[in-house]
């Protein structure tokens, strides 16, 4: 059995994890006034924040080609690959998985998997990371999947917003009501719904400096009901500066925990907006 391992551009990789491990990445379209970005290609993360500043309209998203990613499904299968895991940002902000889902059958010589990662950003990255190896190391299709559940099942996030209107906008925010009004003095707490995996609000905090707080109190909860390691991230929306300084300061705090930094690239930062911050983490399968 020979497995490629897909994914989109909101994983977040970087170039050399990508190409050590033999992954394709499809980039995700943006669309700022009137102009269409591929994600990771067409335009960085820095160049996105920088016209957002100054932009007519709200930015949007669009899922990648259908007749492109069939394209790329067919090419692997010529390559020899009979099995593809297609990994992908999660089927609640986005209908990529079931658009990928109900057009698979059409792929010749290849059996292909179209896995809903729940998540986005670096987590889903991890998530690709691990089926990459496995599938090097010579393990099946079933056994990554089964393995790539589990993990999936160890994730856990909080992200502090600035701005809900780009995610009520786009539909992306399941439990908006009670949220907006009076947001200029208020920063929402979000994170996916461990049930519906859908996005969702659920708390206002009156500073930043209090929702830094909260965040690691909730943190320190789930570290408290874990028996494995974890990985953990300080993801940020163009502020890589707060991001190191609260990534130094949960490295004091929370010495057993491998630290790493990310970042919301145009795709989610449409939705989210510029200056959001987020702790994330999964159990750390470095020393399974």
């Amino acid at each position: 059995m020979k497995i490629a391992v897909v994914t989109d551009s909101t994983a977040y990789l970087t170039e050399q994890q990508v190409t050590a491990n033999d992954i394709k990445v499809v980039p995700i379209p943006v669309i700022l006034d009137g102009n269409v970005y591929d994600e990771g290609k067409d335009i960085t993360a820095p160049e996105f924040y920088a016209k957002l500043r100054t932009a007519k309209t709200f930015p949007n998203t669009s899922q990648p080609p259908l007749g492109e990613m069939l394209k790329l499904y067919e090419n692997l299968a010529n390559e020899g690959y009979d099995t593809i895991l297609s990994i992908h940002l999660a089927s609640t902000i986005s209908g990529f998985v079931n658009t990928l889902r109900g057009a698979v059958s059409e792929v010749k010589n290849a059996h292909v998997i179209v896995y809903d990662s729940q998540i986005t950003v670096i987590l889903m990255g991890e998530l690709v990371l691990t089926a990459a190896r496995m599938a090097k190391a010579g393990k099946s299709a079933d056994e990554i999947v089964a393995a790539l559940d589990d993990l999936r099942t160890t994730i856990g996030e909080y992200f502090i917003v600035n701005d809900l209107q780009n995610l009520v906008r786009g539909g992306r925010l399941s439990n908006a009501a009670g949220f907006i009004g009076g947001m200029l003095k208020i920063k929402p707490l979000l994170t996916f719904d461990d049930d519906s995996h859908k996005i969702v609000a659920f708390e206002k905090i009156r500073s930043l400096k209090k929702a830094y707080a909260r965040v690691e109190e909730l943190f320190q909860t789930a570290l408290d009901a874990t028996d494995y390691p974890v990985k953990a991230w300080i993801i940020d929306a163009n502020d890589p500066e707060a991001g190191d300084a609260w990534q130094a300061e949960l490295q004091a705090k929370f010495p057993s925990v491998k630290w790493a930094r990310s970042y919301f690239g145009p795709v989610i930062g449409t939705h989210l907006g510029e200056k959001a911050i987020a702790l994330a983490w999964i159990r750390d399968t470095t020393t399974d």
